[in-house]
């Protein structure tokens, strides 16, 4: 039986109104499974489990000419942790993680600097869970359990003179336009892309990448080592059946997307900054054993490890929220902000402290560097991120701090 206590002041908990709850009857275990140093003994045992495949995976030998081969012993290593299948959901034989659940694999994850692996989590159903059964009965069974991959069109060109949109023809849609910027697109099957429906506004629509129209413009790489393909659609014709929910609720479904992955880069991000902060610890340590002084690095490191208490702190509080249910659109900009733009610092700094040795290419800190910097932008950059949490309290009344 949980522990419960009733507060003569329970605003003292709980100082915003908007999460402060109906009742001053509070249950700590539950308020706490939210705060990683109080997490449950089944979180615990996650965070356990995560550890140990970090551990493991950080011994890989890491071959660039075996692609394939490190997915599948990375994707192996994973399901033997029972960690692969977190992403997917329960109908689908997955173990559907919640978001402090995942938050919690992906810290741990980072603080061994594995949590960029490919094939640590198996792919999720995305917007495809919410299609219709017909949709889901093409697709979904194959792109879950890896058969085909897909990509996300989401972003335009910078020139593109109107959004990608689509007409009706009968039974079915006729798509044109651009999407510049899909991660993955070069080998996906499919993309699922968001389109402007000239008789019902934004919508979700399903684009098979072999279909007569489709063409890949170019291939492209970016500075944190993914791959990514901009797309041309000239006259494309699509079932209707493929547009995913309602039509005129695609930007909505399309942001969902979006949301999940700056919380999934939020703890990936939270787990590097304790990575880093170790690293330095290490390096301080061996500094002074060899009798040099380093009191000014002493205090740029107790900077450094207030920074990753804080970030981690807003993470795993937004996660929480998340999972009771909560709007959090608003925190989870701010948390994906605060762990991206902090773990961009926390690298610079620990640059400077190593100093040239952190510059060569086989340096942990310059292949983290160049991943950090791709997530400020990822998702949405940060001076439009702190715009959005602006217009969220003016303009909407909501968010919280």
């Amino acid at each position: 039986m949980l522990l419960q206590l009733r507060l003569r002041s329970f605003q003292q908990v709980f100082p915003s109104p908007q999460i402060r709850p109906k009742s001053n009857s509070i249950h700590f275990s539950d308020y706490r499974s939210g705060v990683p140093d109080f997490l449950n003994e089944a979180q615990l045992e996650l965070q356990g489990r995560a550890h140990d495949l970090g551990q493991r995976l950080a011994g890989l030998d890491v071959d660039p000419d075996y692609p394939e081969k490190l997915r599948a012993e990375i994707r192996s290593l994973s399901k033997e942790a029972g960690i692969f299948s977190l992403t997917q959901p329960r109908d689908y034989g997955g173990l559907q993680g919640s978001s402090t659940d995942l938050t919690i694999v992906r810290d741990s994850l980072g603080q061994w600097n594995v949590g960029h692996f490919p094939g640590v989590f198996g792919p999720s159903p995305g917007l495809l869970g919410q299609a219709s059964a017909e949709l889901k009965e093409a697709f979904l069974d194959r792109y879950l359990s890896g058969e085909i991959t897909g990509g996300f069109g989401f972003t335009e060109p910078s020139d593109a003179t109107r959004h990608t949109w689509a007409t009706s023809d009968g039974e079915d849609l006729i798509v044109n336009g651009a999407k510049s910027y899909v991660t993955g697109g070069s080998d996906a099957d499919f993309v699922n892309t968001l389109v402007e429906l000239d008789d019902g506004g934004p919508a979700m629509v399903l684009i098979e990448t072999n279909r007569p129209g489709v063409s890949i413009d170019r291939r492209f790489g970016s500075l944190d080592g993914s791959h990514h393909a901009s797309f041309v659609f000239s006259d494309v014709r699509v079932p209707r059946m493929h547009l995913i929910g309602e039509a005129g609720t695609g930007l909505s479904r399309a942001l969902a997307q979006v949301n999940s992955v700056r919380m999934a880069i939020a703890a990936d991000c939270v787990g590097l900054c304790g990575f880093v902060c170790e690293l330095i610890a290490n390096h301080i340590k061996k500094v002074e054993d060899k009798g040099h002084n380093s009191h000014a690095i002493r205090i740029q490191f107790g900077r450094m490890r207030a920074q990753t208490f804080a970030v981690r702190s807003a993470t795993y509080r937004t996660a929480r929220l998340i999972d009771a249910g909560e709007n959090s659109v608003n925190e989870v900009m701010a948390s994906k902000i605060l762990a991206t733009e902090t773990a961009t610092d926390l690298v610079d700094s620990a640059i400077q402290i190593v100093g040239g040795e952190a510059l060569v290419e086989s340096h942990p800190l310059a292949s983290i560097f160049r991943r950090v910097r791709a997530t400020r932008l990822a998702e949405g950059p940060t001076d439009l991120l702190h715009a959005n949490i602006s217009r969220g309290y003016l303009d909407l009344d909501v968010g919280r701090i």
